[in-house]
């Protein structure tokens, strides 16, 4: 794991829960700030996936 895949996780369970408080307390805009944190979080580790694949590639 990369230091992109790790933070991009991070960042995107931080914005599932901040979307499920928004949801909860009916907040509409805290919902949408979490669903737009785990959307760029999910991005980011995304971009730590293909970071380790071409390593990896570059490797062999």
């Amino acid at each position: 794991m990369n230091d992109h895949r790790i933070k991009g996780e991070a960042h995107a369970l931080k914005g599932s829960i901040k979307e499920a408080i928004g949801k909860i307390t009916g907040d509409r805009r805290i919902e949408a700030e979490g669903a737009a944190e785990k959307l760029a979080g999910k991005t980011q580790a995304g971009a730590g996936n293909r970071v380790e694949t071409i390593k990896k590639a570059g490797a062999k």
